[in-house]
This record gives C-alpha cells, structure tokens and sequence, in this order.
C-alpha cells in the first residue's frame, strides 16, 4: 500500500482533458438538469432545453472570460473543473470558487449584470455549456417556474458570499484552509478505502488565494494536517484521512 501512495505521489490519478467523448448528450442533459432553477423540470422538457446551449472544450488553465468583459453567456460546467477569479486593484488573485460538474456561472443582462464580475479559467480539462441572452429569455417565458428558482437563487448566492466574506475576515487561516478541504471534499470528493480522495489540479497557490493568505502560510497549515494525520498529498491530489478532525476546525 505504502508503494502504490508513493507512485500517487507523481502521477496524476485520472487524466483531466475531456473531449467530445466525455461530453455526451446524455452528460450535457444530466448536468443540465442539476443546475438549482432546472432541477424541478421533467426529463422530456431539459431535452430540449439542452438544445439551446453551446458546448466549448477547454484545457487547463484555458481563460473561459475575463471579468470587466461584457456579459453575454451563461454557463454550466458537464466535465472537469472550472475556477472562478477576481482581480483586486492591488493586483492580486483572489480565488473565488472551484466549480463542478452540474455547477452554473457567468451572467446575462437580464440577469442584473452588464459585464462579468469576476474572470473564469479551466482548473482542469473541461466541457462546458453556454447559452446567450436570446434563447435564455425565450426558456423563461416558456417555463415561468425557471425565473422563480433564479430570484430564490440569487438570494442564496447573497448570503453564501456575505459568510465567505465572515470567514476572510474573522477567522484563522487554519480554520479556511479546513473549511475549503471540506467543501471541496463536498464537490469533488471521491471515497477510496478508508479515505476520501480530490483529485483536481490545485495548487497551494489555489489554496492561499481561496484563503485570503500567503502560498507559505498555506503550505504551512497542509504540512501540520499532513503531520497530524488530517490528510495526504500528491502531486493533483489530497486524500482527506480524517473528515471529522477537519469538521471540528471549523466548528471550533
């Protein structure tokens, strides 16, 4: 077993660059359909709504748009990863959030935004959906309920980033770096054995910038979970060995 960890070490566990293969009408319309203001329509009906997007391949580290462009798609990712950014006047990134499968970003106009607030980059080989301001508003009309579950939507984005906003600002890196492992544990997390395994391309960089700290603090906080048998990692990987040692970080 210590042999197979240490080859992990290494070597990326799963190859992250979906093509058109990995990105089946099948996939397209299941993703589709967990998207929160789909999620209440039948089967027959996201059939045809899948018509209405564009699917884009992209590769790591790809710009998908870059905030301040103006605001003419929405999006939904079916494959792969994708990272959303913002770049504060002191130049600097700020990694906003790591999006899965199912996950929808972008923005519309008639969505309440004229550009794009924040820029998008592939994390990893992806597949992505667009839709344009046309076919998006033809979709509301035709299905009222749509335009009822983005106003409910909306207001859950609000609170989600007043909280994120608590967390930068009144609690320890140990307990951001613990509260980002777990949600993306929650996203991407893969259960193997006796642990849980991510396996994303995600840097340390990745980490401090989600974290609002340095790349050496964060390293840091890995390196004592990593001591204190909280986790392992590899090269595009962490194994999470004791969720519920994470969970009482948080909850401290």
């Amino acid at each position: 077993m210590q042999v197979a960890m240490a080859k992990r070490k290494t070597t990326p566990l799963k190859d992250f660059a979906p093509d058109g293969h990995h990105c089946s009408l099948d996939l397209k319309t299941t993703k589709l359909g967990m998207v929160s203001f789909f999620q209440d329509l039948e089967q027959d009906v996201l059939d045809e709504i899948v018509k209405r997007f564009t699917a884009t391949h992209y590769r790591e580290g790809d710009e998908i748009y870059y905030q301040g462009d103006p605001a003419h798609y929405l999006r939904v990712v079916v494959d792969g990863a994708a990272k959303l950014l913002r770049y504060t006047d002191e130049g600097k990134d700020v990694v906003l959030d790591i999006l899965n499968p199912g996950s929808y970003f972008g923005s519309l106009k008639l969505l309440g935004s004229d550009v794009y607030t924040e820029s998008a980059e592939a994390q990893s080989g992806c597949c992505i959906l667009s839709i344009g301001l046309k076919d998006f508003r033809e979709i509301l009309q035709e299905y009222p309920s749509v335009g009822i579950a983005i106003l409910e939507m909306s207001a859950e984005k609000l609170r989600s980033s007043q909280e994120q906003i608590k967390q930068l600002t009144t609690e320890s890196v140990e307990t951001r770096i613990a509260n980002i492992l777990l949600i993306l544990t929650d996203k991407f997390g893969e259960v193997k054995e006796d642990k849980t395994l991510i396996q994303l391309p995600f840097s340390r960089k990745d980490l401090a910038d989600m974290a609002g700290t340095t790349t050496e603090s964060a390293s840091r906080v890995m390196s004592n979970f990593q001591k204190e048998g909280i986790i392992e990692t590899g090269r595009q990987w962490v194994a999470i060995k004791n969720i519920e040692m994470l969970r009482s970080i948080v909850e401290h």
